[in-house]
């Protein structure tokens, strides 16, 4: 058997005992073998004394040799499986020798089928010419990568040297260090990141990428095909910045860049230090979907500068990021915005909650992870039930003037951290010790109890009014007289058009002449924003409407943005007379996915 760590039930390291504190990377990139192959060196301190042997997470990983790299000696080592926790890899157990200190040198390469990297043939990319691989190790899968003490609960700071075809450019999450160096048919990137971060955090991408600069400390990279769109897109990026910075404090990490990936990423953004890794889905043409950059922003705070100290406590990350993200909204477009994002992530709660049942464990708080494996846990719980539960104190202890010189005490104190609920609790106690408000809370609902929040907040309504009157336009119109259709959604803003479909998704099956008129009027399934064009496919799927399958299928196909496959995947699900079609789409084009979203489809149509 390999035990599982007792801070974390998700890895098998012990930093606890034997702490890694620094990686040099020095690898190659074989996009014939798919393969990263060179070595990494650890440098290793004890903690215990008399601690023997390093602990750390591999996976599917090939080690060739470990060796202390003062004397050159060889050090005993052996990766140990079982059946039980095979989900989260192999525990990697090296001897060490003698002394407190140490730098270890392990020389391996990466599985073609790494959960943590994504290898993208030519034609899966905007160019169509040169391949291109990135990564996404949020949540475990650091260890498909390199061997490490996977586990947000330990911090590294690290360097990097990696080699890949000339024509083609690296990028990582950490500063660029001088030009790169070439050799023949290869060019070698360096890179250095200073300020310690947990192994999810490290980060790559290679490709034939090119760059624009969009601020003062921001540089945008993508194919060539879609650059000017994202420089465009994303050239308020400096505002966000420097709008949470007087929220939350200094930014620690030199630069803020953006990647622009291909639209098989998983996620809208991942917020990765110095490098924010960010989906297609984004380039609306208008701008209406860049508070995701403003989420990843306020990640340089919560997440990556004060961190969960496992996933059991994501929360930590998520719901205090969402919180941040809305207040940057707040402070640049208005309080009335930011109540109008925050009732639309309640109608996403709910929705949530529906799905996952209300009395559910992983629609609390707080969760249990005891061989589960993160990803299994993953929904939009710890973002927008913590953004309540963090409304709610700010509220109760005086509003914002009170609150966010709270916030930015907790995060000057526990920056470079990784942290658990009590510990946020008792500082929070602390801290409000002479309000007498404090006494209200019922920490035991809020943070371990399934279902929805003991209490919701009251937001300001004013442009959520307009939705409903046009709501309420839609569903009394009778289909029935199609002389004209007299609905209208000119005088919405984007973001209202998103809030109107995702209400009328959640009003059940609609009328089909109702929605082709709709469709004949508007062109809905044509649209350039991503989140209006999902929330129309799901009401036409929900509807049953057989004409909107083949552009589902399509979108799905194209993005894979787990926000939109996931449920489009559902509804295929729950419609008997489509289920088998969307199943032998999922089989056709999941060797196209990364692991996470294939992984995460295969349960939501119950292949596994």
């Amino acid at each position: 058997m390999a035990p599982l760590s007792p801070n974390d039930p998700n890895s098998f390291s012990r930093p606890d005992l034997v702490v890694v504190k620094h990686m040099k990377f020095v690898l190659g990139a074989d996009f014939k073998e798919k393969i990263f192959s060179g070595y990494v060196e650890l440098t290793v301190e004890k903690i215990v004394d008399s601690a023997d042997e390093l602990v750390l997470d591999t996976q599917e990983l090939h080690i060739q040799s470990v060796s202390d790299k003062a004397t050159g000696a060889a050090l005993q080592h052996e990766q140990v499986n079982d059946e039980k926790n095979k989900v989260f890899g192999s525990k990697m157990i090296i001897k060490l020798p003698a002394g407190n200190k140490f730098v270890i040198k392990i020389d391996y390469k990466t599985s073609p089928s790494a959960t943590g990297l994504q290898w993208l043939l030519p034609a899966q990319t905007a160019g169509k010419v040169h391949p291109y691989v990135f990564s996404q190790f949020q949540a475990i899968a650091a260890r498909s990568f390199v061997p490490c003490q996977d586990t947000p609960s330990a911090k590294i700071t690290y360097e990097a040297e990696i080699s890949c075809p000339k024509e083609l450019k690296v990028v990582m999450s950490a500063i660029p260090v001088g030009d790169p160096i070439e050799n023949d048919s290869v060019k070698m990137y360096s890179f250095k990141q200073k300020v310690p971060v947990q192994s999810y955090l490290i980060a790559l991408a290679i490709g034939a990428l090119e760059s624009r600069k969009i601020g003062p400390r921001s540089t945008v990279h993508a194919e060539k095909e879609i650059i000017e769109e994202s420089a465009k897109e994303f050239a308020d990026t400096e505002t966000q910045l420097k709008t949470a910075e007087d929220i939350c404090g200094p930014y620690v990490w030199g630069i803020y860049d953006l990647l622009v990936l291909p639209p098989s990423f998983p996620f809208g953004g991942m917020e990765n230090p110095c490098l924010t890794f960010v989906t297609p889905t984004l380039l609306a043409g208008d701008r209406s979907l860049v508070n995701v950059i403003g989420h990843e922003i306020a990640h340089s705070w919560t997440g990556n500068l004060v961190t969960n100290v496992n996933f059991e406590h994501f929360w930590l990350n998520e719901g205090f990021t969402v919180f941040i993200e809305r207040k940057i909204l707040g402070r640049l477009h208005g309080e009335k915005v930011l109540d109008f994002a925050a009732y639309g992530g309640l109608t996403t709660l709910k929705d949530t909650v529906k799905q996952l049942g209300e009395l559910n464990p992983l629609t609390s708080l707080v969760v249990k992870l005891d061989g589960v494996h993160p990803d299994d846990s993953f929904s939009s719980i710890p973002y927008e039930k913590g953004y309540v539960f963090l409304r709610y104190l700010e509220k109760l202890v005086g509003g914002p003037s009170v609150f966010e010189p709270f916030l930015r005490k907790y995060f000057d104190t526990y920056k470079y951290k990784s942290i658990s609920t009590d510990v946020f609790k008792k500082f929070f106690l602390d801290y409000f010790a002479a309000n007498a408000a404090v006494k209200e809370i019922d920490w035991e609902t809020w943070l371990y109890k399934p279902g929805m929040p003991p209490v919701i907040p009251d937001y300001d309504k004013s442009i959520l009014d307009l939705v409903t009157k046009k709501k309420e336009e839609f569903l009394n119109w009778n289909s029935e007289r199609r002389a004209n259709f007299p609905f209208s959604i000119d005088e919405l803003s984007s973001e209202q058009k998103i809030q109107l479909l995702h209400e009328i998704v959640n009003s059940g099956p609609q009328p089909i002449p109702k929605l082709q008129m709709w469709e004949h009027t508007w062109n809905m399934s044509k649209v350039q924003n991503a989140e209006i064009k999902f929330a129309w496919l799901r009401i036409g799927l929900i509807s049953k409407w057989k004409d909107i399958v083949q552009p589902a299928l399509d979108f799905v196909n194209d993005v894979g943005r787990m926000k939109y496959t996931r449920p489009i995947y559902r509804d295929f699900y729950a419609w008997e007379e489509v289920r088998p079609q969307a199943i032998e789409n999922f089989n056709r084009h999941k060797k196209f996915m990364m692991h996470v979203s294939a992984f995460t489809l295969e349960k939501d149509l119950h292949l596994k």
